[in-house]
């Protein structure tokens, strides 16, 4: 496994404050551990466990104020169930009572929000298991919170190449084409692929050396030309964290089996966060990349 220092990346465009907070919080959150007991304010496990088993009704308090039929209602919950939840929430702050209603306090507000996030990157991992299996875990551009919205297709015993498909169609729906990879996008023998990716895309392609190489060796002379028109820009970087495809309307992610080279999984969603993300980061790859060109040239 590579370490830290090599999939660093080497330039970091402007991003939104947004998405520049969820990078940021990526990069650190292998970290948090120790600065929590630096500062001594580590938080009691069965309290986080208490504020976990309240989300439903945080949730549905952080939407609008209740009162407690409503809120037995809205969770199915008896008249006793209701009674304990928000005697708990009231006694941590969470919630104060206005005009015979419930509603979250700012603190409870915050901490809802918090929930709710948890929840979200948690659903989110486990439906993305099979690429965080595959992609480097060094890599600290790397930020669940784009992909929450995103479609996962995993290859089966039966259906080995859904992930190879799915990519292959969003590349067929699309005019223009980025991306980078520790292997071929897709396999070299699917000449359909490769003839829309020289003669029906705008393409920029970033792999490494090698993978550059077997490319031109198994196509030379549709590379050279596509080259020659501009349809196509090939670059090159020693080391690449993962596979990432910027598409028209998508951004997408692929995971590969590293002993048969085959997409295990692709990732990929129209969030424009995930945009962004995408955009930022294959920016920060190709400034670290060089030219196929230049290398010809050397």
């Amino acid at each position: 496994m590579d370490s830290p220092e090599n999939d660093r990346l080497a330039f970091n465009p402007p991003a939104s404050p947004i998405v520049e907070a969820v990078m940021q919080n990526a990069r650190n959150q292998q970290y948090l551990g120790k600065r929590l007991n630096a500062a001594g304010t580590r938080a009691d496990p069965d309290h986080l466990g208490d504020i976990v088993r309240h989300g439903p009704v945080l949730e549905a308090l952080r939407a609008k104020p209740l009162d407690r039929r409503e809120i037995e209602e809205h969770l199915d919950v008896s008249r006793a169930t209701s009674h304990r939840l928000t005697k708990w929430l009231d006694e941590q702050g969470f919630v104060e009572k206005v005009d015979s209603r419930l509603q979250l306090t700012g603190r409870g507000e915050a901490v809802t929000d918090e929930v709710l996030r948890f929840e979200a990157n948690v659903s989110t991992v486990h439906r993305m298991g099979p690429l965080l299996d595959t992609i480097c875990p060094h890599h600290a551009e790397f930020a669940i919170e784009p992909l929450i919205d995103s479609t996962v297709t995993v290859a089966e015993p039966t259906v080995p190449d859904r992930p190879a498909e799915r990519f292959i169609s969003l590349v067929s729906e699309s005019e223009t084409f980025r991306g980078f990879n520790t292997t071929h996008l897709a396999p070299l023998m699917i000449s359909e692929f490769y003839q829309r990716v020289f003669d029906g895309t705008e393409a920029e392609l970033i792999y490494t050396p090698h993978i550059a190489e077997k490319l031109c060796e198994t196509y030379p002379l549709r590379v050279t030309e596509a080259i020659d028109r501009g349809q196509l820009t090939l670059r090159t970087r020693e080391k690449l964290p993962y596979g990432l495809a910027i598409f028209d309307e998508r951004v997408g992610l692929g995971g590969y089996d590293d002993d048969t080279g085959l997409m295990q999984v692709f990732v990929d969603t129209d969030s424009p966060m995930a945009r962004e993300w995408a955009e930022r980061v294959y920016a920060s790859i190709k400034a670290d990349s060089t030219p196929l060109d230049s290398q010809m040239e050397q």
